[in-house]
């Protein structure tokens, strides 16, 4: 069995190139999370980008501000979360379950 350099080099170009179209996938896909009970509702894109923040103002007072604030905190990690893990999946499949370093 003989080392081929340049079966594997075009083997990465490959592989570049479908990671490339993975992350064109994921900026175009969205994640959705919310906290307390649907009080604050929070949207993200594969490119881990926040799109959107939405509070229903009739199950928010003003004298719960700071725990509105935490339900955000919470809603935009978890949505974020979903998209790191949707980018890792799809990563994973390409590369087999191995971990490339520098790609996510």
């Amino acid at each position: 069995m003989s080392f081929n350099m340049q079966q594997m080099m075009k083997q990465a170009k490959i592989m570049q190139k479908r990671a490339l179209e993975i992350q064109e996938e994921l900026k175009k896909m969205e994640f959705e999370a919310s906290a307390g009970g649907g009080a604050v509702k929070v949207k993200v894109n594969g490119d881990q980008e926040v799109l959107e923040v939405r509070l229903n103002t009739e199950m928010i007072g003003a004298e719960d501000m700071e725990m509105v604030e935490d339900m955000v905190l919470v809603a935009v990690n978890d949505a974020l979360k979903k998209s790191k893990d949707e980018a890792k999946n799809k990563m994973s499949a390409l590369t087999g379950g191995m971990s490339l370093p520098g790609l996510f």
